[in-house]
């Protein structure tokens, strides 16, 4: 099983900066893919970032040049600095990992944390 911590949402106002951070545990092999995923309310979720283990990103159009990806592979965490915060960008944000277990790989997700951006 693999569990994913995710932490670092809150409140900010429009033009703020927020840091996402996301801890995976448990029994895996390895850590393959990490991403961020967001959902509003009356929305479906979708993707905010992603980044492969070699380092490799691909971002949402509209974080683009605002939001930045990141992890570090000893820590098997991954990071999501939100800079030019604006209030679309209010939502549940989830962490995701694809994990090498036993039995091939499994997609894994955090409990959410929220972001909410005051104008």
């Amino acid at each position: 099983q693999v569990q994913l911590v995710e932490s670092g949402g809150g409140l900010v106002q429009a033009g703020g900066s927020l840091r996402l951070s996301c801890a995976a545990s448990g029994r895996f092999f390895r850590i393959n893919a990490m991403g961020w995923y967001r959902q509003a309310p009356g929305k479906q979720r979708e993707l905010v970032a992603t980044i492969t283990n070699g380092g490799s990103t691909n971002y949402e159009d509209s974080v683009k040049g605002r939001f930045t990806i990141s992890r570090d592979n000893a820590k098997n965490t991954v990071y999501l600095q939100m800079d030019s915060l604006k209030p679309v960008d209010t939502a549940v944000y989830y962490c995701n990992a694809q994990a090498l277990i036993t039995f091939g790989s499994r997609d894994y997700w955090g409990q959410g944390t929220q972001v909410t951006v005051s104008s």
